[in-house]
């Protein structure tokens, strides 16, 4: 690493809107490394559905992959969500969240968030999650917590293709913005 920060994109937004397709498509697109959404293996390995005090460790998980991540990162990491989903997730199950997670949710603050919308069809993934009707709601409740922390957003709506379009044009502005040539 050169001693610059790599600039930090994380794929954001209520569940089933193709955050991971996404941010795989985006570390593809720039080489760039991508942390997974840690809660998807901790649900996995865990067998059961998640409870307050799986707040802690998912955060913990989703953090350790966030750094493997970025250790690997020249120009751009690509995060597929961050702590700010532990969260958000967090406030609306459990109604609290461990002030050490939003504490580093704030200082892990990323670059630039896509924001995906929930203005695609629900695709089942097997996963613990709520009925599709609950996507707005989240939608709202991520919106909320982004702009409180200053965040810096895109939207990210439409077809597959429009999505795609919207966040390459959305890294590609940034990383040239930063100076950085490859596209």
């Amino acid at each position: 690493m050169t001693g610059v920060r790599p600039l930090v994109i994380v794929v954001t937004g209520s569940e089933c809107t193709g955050k991971t397709t996404l941010a795989r498509e985006l570390a593809d697109r720039f080489g760039a490394p991508c942390s997974p959404e840690f809660v998807r293996v901790y649900l996995h390995r865990k067998g059961a559905p998640l409870v307050a005090a799986d707040v802690d460790p998912i955060a913990r998980g989703q953090a350790a992959g966030e750094d493997a991540a970025s250790v690997r990162a020249a120009a751009v990491v690509i995060k597929d969500t961050d702590l700010v989903s532990t969260v958000v997730y967090a406030h609306h199950y459990y109604g609290a969240c461990p002030a050490w997670v939003e504490r580093e949710a704030s200082r892990r603050l990323g670059h630039l968030y896509l924001l995906l919308h929930p203005d695609v069809p629900w695709v089942e993934d097997g996963l613990q999650r709520d009925r599709p009707a609950g996507r707005a709601l989240l939608h709202g409740l991520f919106t909320a917590r982004l702009s409180a922390l200053g965040a810096r957003v895109i939207d990210i709506t439409g077809d597959w293709p429009a999505r795609r379009a919207l966040a390459f044009q959305a890294v590609a502005s940034l990383l040239a913005n930063r100076g950085q040539t490859r596209v």
